[in-house]
């Protein structure tokens, strides 16, 4: 049996409380002929989120050449999917803070691994649905706004 839709509101407080607390996302990029998807740890510091990689994998390159991610949190039927800006953070450029909140939470520091750099990815849109129901209403964020 499908649950009632959530509200704006709850979908809004259910998005965060995934971005508090999950550690892995899928992280989908394309630039040129290199589309790429792969799972990634994050930390979500509000506004941002920061993920690492290897600087000259082709989920790097593409997120430095075309300035966007579409990241997704949750399963087929608990979807948060976002539409990020993003860019690239060198290491030294990261407040030092964010760095050990990334360490803390994922259980390892970048920092300390050859070739990876932090990306800075900037919710632009937010979507997030459960069944059906919720499809039509499932905007939560646009144009980097909440929408309730």
């Amino acid at each position: 049996m499908t649950e009632p839709a959530r509200s704006t509101a709850q979908r809004r407080t259910d998005a965060l409380n995934r971005l508090e607390k999950d550690k892995d996302l899928w992280v989908a990029t394309a630039a040129g002929d290199a589309p790429t998807l792969v799972p990634l740890s994050f930390l979500w510091s509000d506004p941002v989120l920061y993920v690492a990689t290897v600087r000259t994998n082709p989920t790097a390159v593409n997120i430095v050449e075309s300035g966007r991610a579409r990241l997704v949190l949750g399963h087929t039927r608990d979807v948060v999917l976002i539409d990020a800006s993003g860019e690239l953070v060198e290491n030294a450029d990261l407040p030092a803070e964010q760095a050990q909140a990334y360490a803390t939470k994922c259980g390892w520091d970048p920092r300390e691994s050859s070739g990876y750099r932090f990306f800075r990815l900037e919710p632009r849109g937010i979507e997030c649905w459960r069944e059906l129901n919720e499809h039509a209403d499932r905007q939560v964020m646009s144009d980097g706004r909440w929408l309730a």
